[in-house]
This record gives structure tokens, sequence and C-alpha cells, in this order.
């Protein structure tokens, strides 16, 4: 079973969900525009596959203590502070990673970016070259829409986001669940300072080093994604040597949700060698 703990980071508390043995290899599990909760449908699927997942809530996100700024919140940054995050934590280097959404584009960074941590790399529906911001968060880089926007108005945002994302009826408990973190207009504040901070350079700048890269690299793709099309994820696997593409029939933005086996299967399958 999956348990919720945290760890001091730069003395704040970065909340984490993890599962399994203490001494099974660990896996860093990043989250995007949402948080760690879209992990939650493959952690014990992992740790019964001999893994350790650990699934992160980004500094001011989820349920980690904290506050982004729009320079705190660019994806080098937070590159860095999940690197602090696995030292607090103890975990052994290299790290082994998967990101999902800009999530992605944090987890690229640390498998080449400066201060480089890991030493194979995973992406699920994430973002790649310039497929970002989508234009529902690109319009919170404007600093006028971020000061006018209202936290009701950020939460009907973010529902019919997820609605989109899930592709598959959800019900209203667990829309709600996913909403929950949103309630807290220091959490709300955050989320906008990362879509303010949403930025394609930070993909396209590390395209030649991945391309460069011997590191093994796995790309989990929802075919039905409206947000992060699995053409970018075909053209990926054919650019940057060392790439395979599981794709994920039916399945939206947030596979995890849609076809948690066929993700566990894929994950475990590239992380357990």
């Amino acid at each position: 079973m999956s348990t919720a703990s945290s760890v001091t980071v730069d003395g704040l508390a970065a909340s984490y969900l993890t599962a399994g043995r203490a001494d099974a290899p660990a896996v860093l599990l990043l989250h995007g525009t949402y948080w760690s909760r879209v992990w939650l449908p493959v952690l014990d699927g992992l740790a019964e596959a001999g893994l350790r997942p650990v699934a992160v809530d980004l500094p001011g996100l989820g349920r980690s203590a904290g506050e982004l700024t729009p320079e705190t919140a660019a994806v080098p940054e937070l590159a860095a502070w999940v690197t602090r995050f696995a030292a607090a934590l103890g975990l052994p280097r290299p790290l082994r990673v998967v990101g999902h959404d800009i999530g992605g584009a944090v987890a690229q960074h640390l498998l080449v970016g400066e201060g480089a941590e890991a030493d194979r790399l995973a992406l699920v529906n994430s973002v790649t070259y310039d497929s970002w911001p989508v234009p529902a968060v690109a319009r919170f880089r404007d600093p006028a829409v971020r000061a006018a926007v209202t936290q009701e108005e950020l939460l009907a945002a973010r529902r019919a986001a997820l609605t989109a994302a899930l592709g598959r009826p959800a019900t209203e408990e667990e829309i709600t669940a996913y909403l929950e973190p949103w309630t807290d207009p220091r959490v709300a504040r955050s989320w906008l300072c990362l879509a303010a901070a949403a930025d394609s350079r930070h993909t396209l700048s590390v395209l030649p080093k991945l391309v460069a890269s011997p590191a093994p690299k796995l790309l989990v793709w929802g075919e039905e994604d409206r947000f992060q099309p699995v053409s970018y994820a075909e053209r990926f696997a054919a650019e940057v040597p060392g790439t395979t593409l599981v794709r994920v029939p039916g399945a939206g933005h947030i596979p995890t949700e849609n076809a948690p086996d066929v993700v566990v299967e894929a994950l475990a399958r590239f992380l357990a060698d």
C-alpha cells in the first residue's frame, strides 16, 4: 500500500507518496501541471515489480510547503530542487527518473542539464520540443491575467483541464480529490507561477544533449492525448537515439488513470533492467 510522507528541503516540508521496500531500487516520479496524485494508480504495481516509487510534490504544489515564484518555477530551478529533495531523502545516485507533463521537462534536465543526476529517463505524456505551454496554460504567462483570475475561476479551469485529461468518465468524488490542493490559495498562486514559467526553451535547449546521450530513454504515451499529441512522441523516438516508444491505445493525457497495468509493465521492464 502506498503511503504519504514528507522530508525537509530548504527548511520546508516536501510531501511525497511512496510504496515498496525501503531497500528496493528507487524511482523518482515527477508531476507537471497536476500533482503526485497522477502517479497513485501505479505506485503499488511498481512496488510489486520490485521498485520503490517516490512521487514527490514539487515545492508549493500538491501538499508540499512553500510557494513558487515565476523565477523558482522555471524548469532548471525545479530540477535543482528535485536534486536537493533526492539528497534529503537519501536516494542513491544516479537517479532513475520518470516525468509527466512539465515534470518531463524537469526529468530531461536531470538527465542532461546542468548538474545532471540521472542515468535513465522515462517520459509519460511529457512536454517535448515546442509542444508547450498549451493555450490554456500559456494565457497565465500574462501578469495581468494572473492578477485578475480568482481562485474560483482557477478551480473551474483546472476542473475542465482534468476532465479532458482523464480521458474517461470520473466521479465527482474523484474530481474533488484531484482538485483539493488548489483550494489552498498558496497552492493556487504557486500553480499560476508554474504556468507563468512554462517555456519551451527549456526542452528545446536540451535536445542536442538528449540526442548525444547514450542513456536509455522510454516514452509511454496515451494515444488520445489532446494536450501532448502522440505525434511529438513519435518525433522524439525517431530523432533521439536509444528511445523506445510504448503507445497506450485509448488513453488520454494521464494514462496512469486509463491503463495503469500497461504503464506499470512498461516502466517496470525499463527501470528494473
